[in-house]
């Protein structure tokens, strides 16, 4: 495989677009397939994160997340957003 060596650049996202467009659509493919395995990677890591806080806050209000229904996960959640105790929450 063949490899180049490069100092520093800065290049914009519309350039490094181009340069990804000027590759074999094969290699393009492998570079696709390689950033969308690591986007999915990130993805479950956050979910499986955001998963466990929930556990963790339901678990501080006396509930148990694993036996909640969907609906009332959803509205645990809800509710919690509501009482912003976090302050995380954007003011309308």
């Amino acid at each position: 495989m063949p490899t180049l060596t490069l100092t520093n650049i800065t290049l914009t996202n519309e350039q490094v677009v181009a340069l990804v467009e000027q590759l074999p659509r094969g290699l393009q493919a492998s570079l696709y397939q390689t950033l969308r395995a690591k986007l999915w990677e990130n993805w479950l890591d956050l979910a499986q994160y955001g998963e466990g806080q929930a556990r963790r806050v339901a678990a501080e209000r006396g509930r148990n997340w694993d036996t909640l229904t969907d609906d009332e996960r959803m509205e645990f959640v809800d509710d919690v957003m509501a009482a912003d105790e976090f302050g995380i929450c954007p003011k309308e």
